[in-house]
């Protein structure tokens, strides 16, 4: 990937959604609901406070995550549809 993202902001890829339910009802496509989980594909290097100096971003390339329903900006690389945010968008990250 060429992407490299500034200051706070990190590149999500989505994690597919599931396609059935626990019952075993299939949801067709169009009405799924995008998924609110992705991976981290790249970090950015962290802002600045007010005195100059360097926070660095707590998750990591490779961390699972979550985030709102409506957090960050769509963005297409390559033929993959990708998620830019802030750090501060990212509720939680999934432990494993």
């Amino acid at each position: 990937m060429n992407l490299r993202p500034l200051h706070d902001r990190v590149i999500i890829k989505r994690l597919d959604n599931e396609t059935k339910t626990a019952s075993g009802i299939v949801i067709p496509e169009n009405a799924a609901e995008k998924p609110d989980q992705g991976e981290v594909l790249a970090v950015g290097p962290g802002k600045r406070d007010e005195q100059g100096k360097h926070i660095a971003v707590d998750v990591k390339v490779g961390d699972k995550v979550l985030f709102g329903k409506y957090a960050g900006q769509t963005v297409k690389v390559d033929g993959d549809e990708l998620l830019v945010m802030r750090e501060e968008d990212i509720m939680a990250v999934v432990q494993k």
